[in-house]
């Protein structure tokens, strides 16, 4: 699957000369899912309600609680049109690849810089990137550049405040909430 998983071209994201992958964890999914689930289940008909107690009123053109409603249900509808189109054109990888040796989607990358310091990072897919939680999607400069390498393999990342190098101290294909390196949490 790992090597099936790299060699298609990612289609391109709307708007931009950039390109995107369709690809995203289980995790991703689910809460993917989940936001689709309580837009659609919860909080519309919560709004739809509201607009019609509102509408109920009289006179639509100074009222801010209809104005407001409609405008949010705009929103929810917007956004539950674009999780539905994304939902349906994402491709679930699940599982560690044959070669765990590598980096792969999904892998947990310990890296250390020249300094001694040290940073993990998860590759994953450009809609569940979020660098503070240390899930950097395979669409960025630093997740580009650590795909397919190995244990002890250096990478150079030019960043904003000049390059580093980082050398793969660790590559773990475990759980998202389990501990680095085999500890258990505490």
């Amino acid at each position: 699957m790992a090597a099936r998983l790299f060699g298609r071209n990612p289609p391109e994201r709307p708007g931009s000369n950039e390109k995107t992958s369709n690809y995203i964890t289980q995790e991703g999914f689910d809460r993917l899912q989940r936001e689709y689930d309580e837009l659609w289940s919860v909080e519309r008909p919560k709004v739809t309600e509201a607009v019609s107690v509102a509408a109920a009123l009289g006179d639509r053109s100074e009222n801010a609680d209809y104005i407001y409603g409609k405008k949010r249900l705009r929103e929810i509808d917007g956004r539950l049109r674009f999780l539905r189109k994304r939902l349906d054109a994402l491709t679930v990888v699940r599982g560690a690849p044959e070669r765990a040796d590598r980096v792969f989607f999904g892998a947990w990358v310990s890296l250390e810089d020249e300094e001694g310091g040290t940073v993990r990072y998860r590759i994953v897919g450009p809609d569940e990137s979020d660098a503070a939680s240390g899930a950097i999607s395979m669409d960025s400069p630093v997740g580009r550049r650590l795909l397919g390498r190995e244990i002890d393999d250096e990478v150079e990342v030019k960043r904003p405040r000049g390059t580093t190098v980082y050398t793969v101290v660790g590559i773990d294909y475990s759980a998202p909430d389990a501990a680095p390196d085999g500890e258990t949490p505490d």
